[in-house]
């Protein structure tokens, strides 16, 4: 299971951090990307984002890890708005192992996984070999085709590595 993390309110490695934190009661083993900066994929002037991913395992069916998802967003200070618009904390279910789910309200592998470095460069970090569940696409192959979009990985302020 896959989830990407993202923020550009705030303070955002505290907030991921954060969120790493919250998430490792809900997953095991986890594994924690590199943090990224990268570019809005929006028309809306904002700030960069940080970005990471998380890879780990659970016992929750993916509507329900969904649910807890939705529900750490909001107590991270997300309301519902726009869509892209600037996020105090956007997590993303981009995996669910061989999961391939197309539901209005669960889309997997994630619609824009494809499209997005910001996701898909941090979950090749951690897995170089995945193949992606929908068409068996090697996701670092996918990657590579990719523009750099503004892309970049960034150190970790002192004291915020989430570890893992």
């Amino acid at each position: 299971m896959a989830l990407g993390l993202g923020a550009n309110l705030g303070d955002p490695p505290r907030t991921l951090h954060a969120a790493v934190v919250q998430l490792s009661r809900w997953l095991l083993p986890r594994l924690v990307s590199p943090l990224y900066r990268s570019h809005p994929v929006s028309s809306i002037p904002q700030p960069d984002y940080y970005n990471l991913v998380v890879l780990g395992s659970t016992h929750f069916a993916a509507e329900d890890l969904l649910a807890m998802i939705k529900a750490l967003e909001r107590s991270a200070g997300r309301r519902p708005g726009e869509r892209d618009s600037p996020r105090l904390l956007d997590v993303d279910l981009l995996l669910y192992g061989d999961l391939v789910i197309d539901r209005p309200e669960l889309t997997l592998p994630h619609p824009r996984l494809r499209l997005r470095r910001f996701a898909l460069g941090p979950l090749v970090d951690l897995a170089p070999d995945l193949r992606l569940p929908d068409d068996g696409a090697r996701a670092a192959d996918v990657l590579d085709g990719l523009e750099t979009q503004g892309v970049v990985r960034v150190p970790w302020p002192p004291g915020l590595k989430p570890t893992g």
